[in-house]
């Protein structure tokens, strides 16, 4: 009995240890977004978004900063998107089981957690020097791919195991082949899985700053790109450009930059929740 009830105390102390931490994780995410929110809703207006950045505060605004989000977090999206989901159907559906793909599966996973700044220094050898690609939007899309790769394989992989083997089985019962299977069974019932993971990697990229600054991305950028090839700064960078300033303008800038950049981070979460939960109610 003794043995028992130590053992019991051990699960109530751990589960309000638990429920503590999850308390305080929280309060302390509510104290910074409201002092966010104090500082930079009443900045946040049409101006603010549509004004190109300026010396003084109250003139400066994120036009420029969010074009390039854009602009990358496209660019970022076609490429990493097609590679990482043909990767995970190949490493899931037709590699052979042996030593290779083991190595492969597991330097896969250990990529997932390389230090972003480590990937811009890849980026600025291969995509800015060996390729000449200069500190361009398009250097920047693909080290950030590069970056959310792993994640989408991974993210892939799991969704496609997830599909239960009598679809496969039923599929080939009905002589469809390898390729049919997985292109009219197993991607529409795992899409929802897919997306979700494809979206949390794009929230992740568009948060970025180290790859990014690496590359060449400029702090200050007097114009909108308008190409691929053409200079840019994210929302990260101008955010830290502004934080770095003295004047209190320029930190309710930051704040309501900050704010927007939560924003797009939420409704991109919002909508991979939104897909996830209708696949799943599709496929029961």
């Amino acid at each position: 009995m003794n043995n028992i009830r130590k053992n019991r105390l051990k699960d109530q102390a751990f589960k309000y240890w638990g429920i503590f931490c999850t308390l305080l994780g929280l309060v302390l995410l509510a104290i910074f977004i409201g002092n966010i929110l104090i500082d930079g809703v009443m900045r946040i207006d049409w101006e603010f978004i549509t004004n190109l950045p300026s010396r003084k505060a109250e003139r400066s605004g994120i036009y420029t900063a969010l074009m390039g989000s854009i602009w990358v977090l496209l660019l970022t999206t076609i490429i990493a998107l097609p590679v990482g989901i043909a990767a995970a159907i190949y490493l899931e559906e037709y590699s052979k089981k042996n030593k290779l793909s083991t190595i492969l599966e597991v330097n896969i996973s250990n990529l997932a957690g390389v230090p972003s700044v480590i990937y811009g220094l890849l980026g600025l050898e291969v995509f800015v020097r060996i390729m000449e690609m200069g500190a361009s939007i398009l250097a920047g899309s693909f080290t950030l791919a590069l970056l959310i790769l792993p994640i989408v394989i991974v993210s892939t992989r799991e969704a496609l195991k997830a599909v239960p083997r009598s679809v496969r089985d039923a599929s080939f019962a009905m002589g469809a082949s390898k390729w049919q299977t997985v292109y009219h069974q197993l991607l529409p019932a795992s899409f929802g899985g897919i997306l979700t993971g494809v979206i949390l990697a794009l929230s992740r990229a568009v948060g970025e700053t180290a790859p990014l600054i690496v590359i060449g991305a400029l702090a200050y950028v007097p114009f909108a790109p308008e190409t691929p090839m053409d200079q840019f700064s994210v929302l990260p960078i101008q955010i830290f450009n502004w934080i770095t300033r003295p004047q209190h303008g320029f930190v309710e800038n930051a704040a309501a930059a900050i704010i927007i950049l939560l924003l797009i981070t939420f409704v991109m979460n919002g909508i991979a929740v939104y897909f996830r939960n209708k696949w799943q109610k599709k496929f029961k």
